[in-house]
């Protein structure tokens, strides 16, 4: 299917690209690498009349370390960049699996990991990962730039809080503890699919194998990712055992209005969501006591 005539501009810099978002407000949209924005222009989802491409704009190349704020990812680090990047596999290993979930390595080639986050897929891993570390968007626009945290960014199916003329900088992924313990699961149809059901969980404990932080974060069963708030709360301040875990996840889906569809009912999402949130839960509990006793070693 042929896409809809568009106007194109290459943008130079961030300031480059805010410029022409705020001359034609609605009717222009961001280009990254293209994997979502095309496919949804080639269904005639979004006609926007002109295209921003800011893969090569200068200021929105690559990612850091900071002591305040984890990983810092620009807005035109593809997928795949970050996904093979050593740093990042040694000291943020669950970024570097979650980015592994993403489709396929050509999508991942030419994807961005804030264009994915600004399309707000709600079956997509990204979204959900940045809702499990407590991260944010940085936000630029000609009048203000800001910070949003992900628990405000996301409002629904591919819909956020950006305004018109405001463009996704870049991405805050605080790092995990050194002894906290991470999963990331889905069920797809296929590998590569979006996820009818996903989980992220990061748990943390102490020596004696209690809970001390509890994030559990859920995509592909509401209009946008969810934290598993009643299964959080079980978790935290308990021991980690096999009793509490199977609670945990038993009340995961308490308080939130799982959607269905023709891939998969409500029924369906719900109780293979409680499987799958039940071995995320024990990958991670078991993860973190492993590395609470090597730190202890």
């Amino acid at each position: 299917m042929k896409l809809p005539a568009f106007g194109y501009h290459r943008a130079e810099s961030l300031g480059d690209a805010v410029a022409v978002l705020t001359e034609h407000g609605p009717d222009a949209r961001v280009l990254g690498g293209g994997q979502s924005l095309l496919p949804v222009m080639a269904l005639r989802m979004s006609n926007p009349s002109v295209l921003v491409d800011i893969t090569t704009a200068k200021d929105l190349q690559g990612h850091a370390f900071r002591d305040t704020d984890g990983l810092v990812v620009s807005a035109a680090v593809t997928t795949r960049a970050l996904e093979t990047d050593a740093e990042t596999r040694r000291r943020h290993p669950l970024v570097v699996e979650s980015l592994a979930q993403v489709g396929h390595p050509e999508i991942r080639n030419r994807g961005t990991v804030c264009g994915s986050l600004a399309h707000a897929d709600p079956a997509a891993e990204l979204p959900a990962l940045l809702l499990a570390l407590g991260g944010s968007v940085r936000v630029a626009g000609a009048e203000r730039r800001r910070r949003i945290a992900a628990r405000d960014f996301f409002l629904g199916p591919y819909l956020t809080a950006l305004s018109d003329g405001e463009v996704v900088a870049g991405a805050e992924l605080p790092l995990v503890s050194a002894t906290a313990g991470w999963s990331i699961r889905e069920i797809t149809r296929r590998s590569g699919d979006f996820a009818l059901v996903g989980v992220i969980s990061v748990l943390d404990t102490d020596s004696a194998g209690r809970c001390t932080d509890a994030r559990i974060a859920l995509f592909g069963i509401a209009g946008t990712p969810r934290r598993a708030t009643a299964a959080e709360a079980i978790l935290t301040g308990e021991i980690l055992d096999d009793a509490v875990l199977a609670e945990a996840a038993a009340h995961a889906f308490d308080e939130i209005d799982v959607v269905g569809d023709i891939h998969g009912s409500v029924t369906y999402r719900r109780r293979a969501g409680t499987r799958l949130v039940a071995a995320s839960l024990a990958e991670a509990a078991a993860r973190s006591q492993s590395e609470v006793e090597s730190a202890r070693a």
